[in-house]
């Protein structure tokens, strides 16, 4: 761990830790490999995961820290369902759909919950200086998650929600990197719903879930 606590001085006086300079490169490369399909993204995510496991709880961001747990444990059946045969042919076999209004419903009594809760936790058993802003942020990113696993296209008006919160919060906190890292992952997020929105299928085909709704 001696490496990842020591601190790079760039220009202008920036600080960063080894631990962000790890996290980004390893987020980069990891979206990098996504968008190509290679099977290397899941161990690098998981890295990538690890470096901000410490990076967020030293930031007193314990929230997204604890998140990042989350994150690998869908990394690792990732990497399990492509590895046997459940892979990117499984994710185009289920539609881009819209979200039903009882999902829009139990996805925000949820969120609802959560973040309230959260924010009580972080508030009386952290010294978070934002339990709330690290409880929303950690809310929209799971509610996101769920939708990007069922292929719902408004999961990605989620992820946007969120980087447009993390990416002042990060700078706030000096993670300048990483709030860097997040305005490339929001970027991604607006392609991704533009990309999602051309796979809809047409009006006139709905699917199962969409005519039960």
């Amino acid at each position: 761990m001696f490496i990842v606590n020591q601190t790079i001085k760039g220009s202008g006086g920036l600080v960063m830790s080894w631990t962000e300079v790890l996290g980004f490169a390893t987020g980069a490369l990891c979206v990098w490999l996504v968008a190509r399909q290679h099977i290397a993204n899941w161990p690098i995510g998981i890295a990538n995961n690890v470096f901000f496991i410490v990076l967020f709880a030293q930031a007193g961001l314990y929230a997204d820290a604890g998140l990042q747990i989350v994150f690998i444990a869908l990394a690792a059946y990732g990497w399990w369902s492509w590895t046997h045969g459940g892979g990117p042919g499984t994710a185009e076999a289920l539609p881009v759909r819209r979200t039903t209004r009882t999902e829009w419903f139990w996805l925000a009594a949820a969120g609802a919950v959560g973040v309230l809760a959260l924010t009580l936790l972080l508030s009386r058993a952290t010294d978070s200086t934002v339990p709330f802003w690290d409880a929303l942020t950690t809310g929209l990113s799971l509610a996101a998650t769920y939708g990007q696993c069922r292929k719902l296209l408004e999961s990605w008006w989620l992820w946007i929600a969120a980087d447009l919160v993390y990416i002042p919060l990060y700078a706030h906190k000096g993670l300048y990197l990483t709030a860097a890292l997040y305005v490339g992952f929001l970027a991604l997020c607006v392609a991704g719903l533009a990309g999602w929105r051309r796979s809809l299928p047409a009006p006139g085909a709905r699917t199962t879930l969409g005519a039960t709704a």
